[in-house]
């Protein structure tokens, strides 16, 4: 009777291990976040502002599981964005998280005086799950635009 208990426990252990692991695998990395949005602001240079615009929102060469671009004038408009199309053409200046937290601000400050780097953790809802979850994103100055990648900790 032990020896079962023990295969059972074992069992349970690997299926909770594989589901951990299966959760872990639909979110992106940080690594896969900045190498997007690198290859984003190439896109960017190579076929400019509309046509950039455009793919990032709509295609799908720029989303991958819980990772999508988004993309935006320097002056806080949004022109392109595959997580939620409906932010698109929106001055976004102003814009707090759930938390009460400017995040959307510090984004454009971090893009006009770093050119790069990665933001402090806010919250924003998931298209994946869903969920309000906590994010950071990465961003890249490519002109009078910026194009940031974030990941999701949920």
């Amino acid at each position: 009777m032990q020896a079962l208990h023990r295969v059972r426990a074992i069992v349970f252990g690997i299926l909770v291990g594989v589901s951990l692991c299966a959760v872990a695998a639909e979110r992106g990395t940080v690594a896969e976040a900045e190498a997007m949005a690198k290859k984003a602001a190439a896109y960017v240079k190579a076929h400019g502002v509309d046509k950039a615009a455009e793919e990032f929102t709509t295609g799908t060469a720029f989303k991958d599981r819980d990772l999508y671009v988004a993309f935006a004038e320097l002056d806080g408009v949004m022109v392109g964005h595959g997580g939620n199309p409906k932010l698109v053409g929106k001055n976004l200046v102003g814009l707090k998280d759930p938390a009460g937290q400017l995040f959307y601000d510090k984004l454009l400050v971090l893009a006009k005086t770093k050119g790069k780097g990665w933001s402090e953790p806010y919250k924003f809802l998931n298209p994946a799950t869903k969920k309000i979850e906590d994010k950071m994103i990465y961003v890249e100055r490519v002109g009078d635009h910026w194009v940031g990648v974030g990941i999701y900790k949920g």
